[in-house]
């Protein structure tokens, strides 16, 4: 019995860890605390795998545990950065001459700092739709909200983050980042 416990568990943690880790590297934008809360995660599942009763996917079970992980680690550290500058100059590295360059980090530095001060509601919302790429339905389930809730979330998250950024230039940034 132990055995088979020990045999799923690590099944789960090979097939699940570097989507969970991906997940929680965006929400925390630190390596060192996306493989803390990983690990964290990995033991919650560890600790929960018997109440597991597959009600919802194996996946969006574990995506939960890591978006609870994500909140209670926020509300310990409440000021700290939740988005890796890598994913977001990603966006900015398209072939161009380094004037295009410069101006697309800047309006990536810009988008970061908008996205930051998002309620994390919003920030999770943003990471699973436009980040993360999940459909309307998997980021419900993960989040416990009904789907109509995540349109308005996603919709409500992205107009802030359009109201913060300064000029339409940088607002046509986002739509494009938006779009992605």
């Amino acid at each position: 019995m132990q055995e088979d416990i020990e045999q799923r568990i690590s099944a789960i943690y090979h097939a699940h860890y570097q989507d969970v880790y991906y997940f929680l590297l965006h929400f925390t934008g630190n390596q060192n605390d996306a493989e803390d809360l990983t690990q964290e995660v990995f033991t919650r599942v560890l600790k929960g795998l018997a109440g597991f009763d597959g009600r919802v996917t194996l996946k969006t079970w574990l995506f939960s545990i890591a978006k609870h992980a994500a909140i209670d680690q926020h509300r310990k550290q409440k000021v700290k950065s939740f988005f890796s500058e890598n994913w977001l100059m990603k966006l900015a590295t398209k072939e161009g001459s380094p004037e295009n360059v410069l101006t697309k980090r800047e309006n990536v530095r810009e988008l970061k700092q908008a996205i930051q001060k998002l309620a994390p509601h919003y920030r999770l919302v943003l990471i699973l739709r436009c980040i993360e790429e999940y459909s309307v339905k998997e980021t419900a389930e993960i989040l416990g909200v009904s789907e109509s809730k995540v349109k308005v979330n996603t919709h409500r998250a992205l107009k802030l983050v359009k109201e913060m950024m300064d000029d339409t230039e940088e607002g046509g940034f986002l739509n494009e980042w938006a779009r992605g």
